[in-house]
This record gives structure tokens, sequence and C-alpha cells, in this order.
């Protein structure tokens, strides 16, 4: 079936999570993501395993829809594999730390005389260049530099990461964006380019709406934030909405960790809120009748909406709320979403079988192209495509892979 990307190879030489994640995209799109990887395979392989001698569900759950084939890169056969790898695919991706492909001989400038046309993606933890450039960099250290932990948490709390990984798959996401507008500017010049995302950078993208707020602070307090007390820098706020309508989460019975409702109160849906929780007199009470006061007395309103909330499930108040055409949403654990019905409606959860672990669940595509369906496929296993690769992409007889395989193209 023709696809988005059908047509496209990605040499796809990242490991862990943020590169993983913008060639898993790919090969979902339809690409033909060919990852290479070292005769020992990617770390994560062996990390956080949950089955002996099975690939963990940190590798299985990111490199889905992709070929396997190790190449050793200090072997010179193996250079000559990689060498005519670079000029048969139309993207090459890499995370290594600075430098790393340069002492392989295999830089920016080296790839781009070998194929005119690739375009290669690198992430960084900060960049190519710059001070921080040579610092090692992981999710919670991206998080930590890039504005999130210190706008996350509890007022008088300290910083907090979020789970959310926006400092790895969250650069993938930002990396796919590039290598998508640099294939469409290579149809018009017939020429790839360099494409780098740095974690740092990317986190700092997704924290706008915060240094939106930290320019706000010059002119006055922020009236949307429960607490009022502010520095010179945009301060932690809890589960403040943080946007020009309050919101917060309320808690439900039974009192669980997550039997919370996230609620946002809309001016317009004020007066219908208000008589479903206290009747008339709520509605009318001049504390709460337009979103200045509201804000002024937020504390109290939502103390009123607590003590509402304490009475229903956060399923239940969701059903409720919803019916006044409230925005809400109930705070849903990894349990509630692996089992439920609009997530599976939506193959936002998808079960893959594998051979050495059975049947597991993915994480579906969160893009849904109308012409180009996605079917989850499982991770391949390290080297599983070695053979099949050097023959279909490369044109190797099964003489010459042997010869390959005897000179230490593929092993350590």
């Amino acid at each position: 079936m023709d696809k988005a990307l059908s047509g496209i190879r990605i040499l796809d030489m990242t490991h862990v999570q943020a590169g993983p994640t913008s060639s898993q995209l790919m090969a979902f799109l339809g690409a033909d993501v060919i990852k290479l990887e070292s005769p020992a395979g990617d770390a994560t392989r062996k990390q956080l395993r949950d089955i002996p001698d099975a690939d963990s569900l940190y590798f299985t759950m990111l490199n889905c829809n992709k070929r396997s084939i190790t190449v050793n890169l200090k072997n010179d056969r193996g250079k000559e594999v990689f060498t005519r790898l670079v000029k048969e695919c139309d993207v090459l991706l890499e995370n290594f730390g600075p430098g790393v492909l340069d002492r392989l001989g295999f830089g920016w400038e080296k790839v781009h005389e070998l194929n005119p046309r690739l375009i290669m993606g690198s992430i960084k933890g900060f960049g190519s260049e710059g001070p921080y450039a040579a610092f090692k960099a992981y999710e919670n250290v991206a998080q930590a530099m890039g504005g999130a932990m210190s706008t996350s948490g509890m007022f008088d709390g300290p910083p907090v990461v979020t789970g959310a990984q926006i400092g790895d798959s969250g650069t993938g996401v930002h990396l796919l964006a590039g290598i998508l507008a640099a294939l469409l500017q290579r149809e018009r010049t017939g020429r790839g380019q360099y494409v780098e995302t740095a974690m740092m950078d990317c986190v700092m993208n997704l924290c706008r709406v915060k240094f939106r707020d930290h320019q706000r602070i010059e002119h006055g307090p922020l009236a949307e934030y429960s607490v009022q007390e502010f520095e010179d820098f945009t301060p932690r706020a809890g589960n403040d909405s943080g946007g020009g309508q309050l919101g917060n989460a309320v808690p439900c019975k039974p009192g669980g960790a997550n039997d919370y409702l996230y609620v946002v109160v809309q001016e317009h849906v004020w007066t219908a809120l208000a008589t479903r929780i206290g009747g008339e007199a709520l509605a009318e009470d001049p504390r709460f009748t337009d979103i200045d006061v509201r804000r002024a007395n937020q504390d109290e309103m939502w103390r009123l909406l607590a003590e509402f909330a304490r009475d229903y499930t956060k399923w239940e108040l969701m059903e409720i709320l919803n019916d006044l055409d409230v925005p809400c949403g109930p705070i849903m654990s990894t349990k509630d979403l692996a089992h439920d019905e609009h997530v599976q409606l939506r193959e936002m959860m998808v079960e893959v079988d594998h051979p050495e672990r059975g049947a597991w669940y993915n994480v579906g595509c969160p893009i849904k192209l109308s012409d180009s369906p996605v079917e989850v496929e499982r991770s391949p296993l390290l080297g599983e495509h070695t053979d099949e690769v050097l023959s279909e992409v490369l044109g190797y007889g099964a003489e010459e892979i042997a010869a390959l395989r005897s000179a230490g193209a593929f092993t350590r």
C-alpha cells in the first residue's frame, strides 16, 4: 500500500529515546527505516528488562516498523557497507555526542560529499556549538535547563519533572518536523541539508507560554495564578490552568491517587455551573459574577466545587459537567488509559506480537492520515535484517555477504 513516506529510506543510527521516537514516526508513516546498530546493539535492548533474555519494552516500544542491521564502523569492510548505505538513503539520523561521527570519518561534510541529496538529522543535548555543547544531556537535565522544571510543581514546593518525555520524545517530534521540511525543500533544490535539534531548545519551545508570562510580570501580577507572590521569573503554579480561564484539579470520591477531575471554568459556563453546584444564590454571588472577581476569589470557588465533587467519582462528575458544556477531564492513570474504550477506538494502544516476549502493547501512532493508515509492526531483533538489506538495498550477493561477515563487518 502506498503510504505518505513510501519511497523514503532512512538510515537510523540513533539510540535510546529521542532519535528512535523520530524514526519510528517516520516508519509508521511508511518510510523504510533501517536501524543501523553496532554489534552490541542499542543499549536499551537490555535496559529495564522485564523478561530475561528478551528485548526490553524500552526498546520494543520505540523501534516498531523498522529493519535492523549490525555494522562495525571500526572495521574497514564495515565502513564500506556504511558508505554504500549513505549513498542509497534519503535521510541519515544520528544522536551521538559531538564529534563522534567526525572521528569515525563520517561527519556532515563527508556524508554530504558522498550523497549531496542526503538529509542528515542530528539530535544533541545542547546543540553542536555554544558553551554547553559538550555537556551530556538526559531527559530530566533537558527539562531542568529548558525551563520546564522551574515552572512545574506547587508554588511552595521544589521544582518537579513532568512525566511526559518532553526532552527526549519532544525533541524527536521536532526533528521529524525539520526532516519533513528538508525533504520538501529538496524537491525544489535537489540538495540535502543538515538538520539539528537540541533537547534544551525543544524544551524551551514547549515552555513557550511560560516565557510569555515571564515578560508579563514586568507589567504587574499574573491574575490567573492562584498565588500572587511574584519574583522576577515565572513561578510554579501547581495545577492552575495558566491560561485566560481558571482551571484546576478537583478531588473526587473515593479519594485515590488519581481520583481528580480537571475542570476549566469558562466565562460563559459559570452561570450554569454555579446553579448546578449551589443554586441561584451561588450564580448571583457577587464574589463570582465575572472572571475578574472569580480570579480574586478562586480559592473559595474551588473549595465550593470540591465540596460538590466529593459525592461523585471523576467519571460521574465528568458526565455532569459535560452536560453543562464545562471543559473537563479525569486524571487518567496508565491503567485507565490501557483499558479505555476511546483509546482503543483511536488505536492508541495496539497489541503487537514478538518472537521473544509474546504479546505486548505499544502506544499507537498519534498522527492519523486518511490515505495512509498505520499498521504497527513489532520491533526487529538485533541484526535481523542484515542480509536482507545488504541484498535488497545494496545488491550484495550471498558470497559477498559471507566475505564481509568473515572480515568482521557485522561483528565485534
